[in-house]
Order: C-alpha cells, then structure tokens, then sequence
C-alpha cells in the first residue's frame, strides 16, 4: 500500500494550494497541465512549496481539512518546518 502525502503548491499569484495525493509527482503533472484542481488553472507558474508524508488516505484527508483552514502565515510556518505535522495532528492551529 503506498503511503499517502499532504502537500503545498505556491502559484504564480501568491496563494498556496493544499492537496493529497499517494503520487505527489503524478498529481504535479497533472496540475501542471491543466488536468489537475481546476482553483489552480490560469495560476501558473506552479511549485511544490513542500510534500509531507502523512500515512493513510483517511488521516491525509484530516489533515488536508486542518491545513485549508489554516491561515497563510501557519501554512508558511509548514512550508518552512516551523510547524510540524504532529502539532496540527495535536492542536488546531487555525
């Protein structure tokens, strides 16, 4: 069974895009063109800011949810490793 991840896309407008997936680099492919989350079409260009291994689909779908509800600043806190997974697995850091 292949581990799944959370992971972050900066777009070329300044905004983070958070999403899971058990291939990071296929679901970049598929973002990259124009294949993927329709919120990131037209916001080329596009980065993954960080890939964050996460265990099951059932808890990266939990932490998907934490994440989105997160404000930019924390996000960045993650993109960074200021803010670990087991402190938002533990708290709600929104």
């Amino acid at each position: 069974m292949k581990p799944w991840y959370l992971y972050l896309v900066r777009c070329g407008d300044g905004t983070l895009y958070t999403g899971i997936s058990n291939d990071v680099q296929r679901r970049m492919s598929a973002h990259l063109s124009g294949r993927g989350a329709r919120y990131l079409r037209g916001r080329a260009p596009l980065a993954l800011a960080r890939k964050l291994r996460v265990g099951s689909c059932g808890e990266a779908l939990r932490l998907e949810r934490k994440v989105k509800r997160m404000g930019r600043d924390k996000k960045e806190k993650l993109i960074q490793g200021k803010i670990r997974l087991k402190d938002i697995q533990q708290n709600d850091l929104s």
